[in-house]
């Protein structure tokens, strides 16, 4: 084609008294990547779901290859060559991957299905794309990187020319990152084109041919990637200058969490082996290492939800390895989890319902077995007004906030509660460039009022930034913990493949 493979004209959606999309406009060339940028909240995953068919617009029209799409048909966008990759993958985890590709690829009435053919045509596809898989494992079994080529390779199975991915990288290490955009680039040198949404300024400047950036629903700019910085995207995405925030030298406290050779044993495998490691009162510890290597096990530990916990697990000098997720909330820890839609909120209940989901039990919220309804929609629009709870009223259901509000509203409820202990496991990840820093912000704060935090994070700048000291977690076990001002990039590499400064191995 001479002209744009995707055309959307003038898109406008609205929820209620919500705008979502506002006259958006937008093109897509052969063989272009395209990033669309945004805070959360911004309208991007809307924009994209107009495209796929998942919505219909109130006004507006999309065209693709010259050809106007009915609205709200995800068949007629397949047919037309569109394919989406979502944020969270829609995967059938006892499936194999073949199975999970051909969902919905052959007509019902067909007696019999076709899977040497179809086990054929998935090689094919692989090969020509570089997307390597096992035809016939289990996708349970697959690790996150290798499910997102399986949802890849779905869209590539049925022809997509226009492959949509909504935050491709939030579930991605860095290396998994990098492999997956230099795949991309390869795919469109055949002629596909991409549009990807990320907050993730690195990988639009490296991986993305144009940029187009949206703030409150409406497009507020357009860039070349090489006529821009990050700097200026930032400030773009946000409406003003982004500043994060810088940590301040100060003393500890006294311990208030020590490990002394603890592991974490399930099926009498150690998911955790005998690891050391001490937080004190004002400090941040940081945790990092390429996933799968022991975080969940240590995040587990320490949210009471691990299997058989051996050695010595102390919070403030008493055992805190037998105690529930209630003793331990009790008990003044808090935490962040990973997974924010599997472990952080339900997402059916209402925002006040989570917002005080932890402290439920508690005098504030609750009397003589019936919860304080109107102290607990007060709490939760004081924590909307101070977190920047975008899209959120405390009757909204949670399910309905994007991924970033959803992990603000997880962060204000935690600190609320003024824990003496955080866990903060991965807590920026999908958050834009100013959420990143208001994120920042809080968590020094609480260092600053006593709490002690454990960061696990997979992002380097970030617990270069923020720990006060720096443990490496590689195969369950953890490195002997370095000052963050005696690090650097080289330095913690290393220790993340297993080898430390004083010649141990983990």
């Amino acid at each position: 084609m001479t002209g744009p493979i995707l055309e959307l004209n003038r898109i406008t959606k609205r929820f209620g008294e919500l705008t979502a999309n506002s006259e958006v406009s937008l093109s897509l060339g052969e063989g272009e990547i395209l990033a669309l940028l945004g805070e959360n909240g911004a309208g991007k995953t809307t924009l994209m779901n107009i495209l796929f068919g998942h919505y219909t617009p109130d006004e507006g029209e999309v065209r693709v290859m010259g050809e106007t799409l009915p609205h709200g048909r995800p068949r007629a966008a397949i047919e037309a060559g569109v394919g989406m990759v979502h944020q969270h993958f829609t995967l059938a985890g006892n499936l194999t991957v073949l199975e999970n590709v051909m969902i919905g690829s052959e007509p019902l009435w067909r007696g019999r299905s076709r899977r040497a053919a179809a086990r054929q045509r998935l090689q094919g596809v692989s090969d020509k794309f570089g997307l390597t898989v096992d035809p016939a494992a289990r996708v349970g079994d697959l690790s996150v990187g290798e499910r997102q080529r399986v949802e890849i390779l779905k869209a590539l199975y049925r022809d997509a020319r226009i492959l949509i991915l909504d935050e491709p990288t939030a579930v991605l290490a860095r290396p998994e990152a990098e492999r997956l955009f230099q795949t991309l680039r390869g795919m469109t040198a055949g002629g596909l084109s991409i549009i990807f949404i990320s907050h993730k300024l690195d990988e639009v400047m490296a991986a993305a041919d144009r940029v187009v950036v949206l703030r409150g629903g409406a497009v507020v700019a357009e860039r070349a990637t090489s006529a821009t910085d990050r700097a200026e995207l930032a400030e773009l995405m946000v409406g003003s200058r982004v500043v994060r925030p810088v940590r301040e030298q100060r003393a500890p406290g006294a311990p208030v969490i020590a490990a002394e050779r603890v592991s974490v044993v399930e099926d009498g495998a150690a998911r955790l082996d005998q690891v050391d490691f001490e937080v004190k009162a004002g400090e941040i510890l940081g945790i990092i290492g390429v996933s799968g290597n022991g975080q969940a096990a240590l995040g587990q530990m320490l949210s009471g939800l691990a299997g058989t916990v051996q050695g010595k697990l102390q919070l403030e000098g008493t055992d805190m390895s037998r105690m529930s997720p209630r003793e331990l909330t009790r008990a003044g820890v808090g935490r962040i989890p990973e997974d924010r839609h599997a472990e952080g909120v339900v997402g059916e209940m209402t925002v006040w319902e989570n917002a005080v989901l932890e402290r439920l039990r508690t005098a504030a919220f609750s009397a003589r077995g019936f919860v304080k309804r109107g102290a607990a929609r007060a709490h939760a629009g004081e924590l909307i007004k101070r977190f920047d709870i975008r899209g959120a009223a405390p009757d909204t259901r949670t399910r309905l906030l994007s991924g970033g509000n959803m992990q603000k509203l997880i962060l204000g409820r935690t600190l609320a509660g003024k824990p003496k202990l955080i866990l903060a496991n991965q807590p920026t990840r999908g958050l834009d460039e100013g959420a990143i820093a208001a994120v920042h912000r809080e968590l020094l704060a609480a260092r600053s009022e006593g709490a002690a935090i454990i960061l696990m994070s997979e992002d380097l700048d970030e617990v270069l930034a923020l720990a006060d000291r720096i443990q490496a977690i590689v195969k369950g076990r953890l490195s002997v913990p370095i000052p963050s001002d005696a690090a650097d990039a080289r330095t913690v590499g290393l220790m993340m493949a297993g080898v430390f400064e004083a010649g141990h191995a983990a």
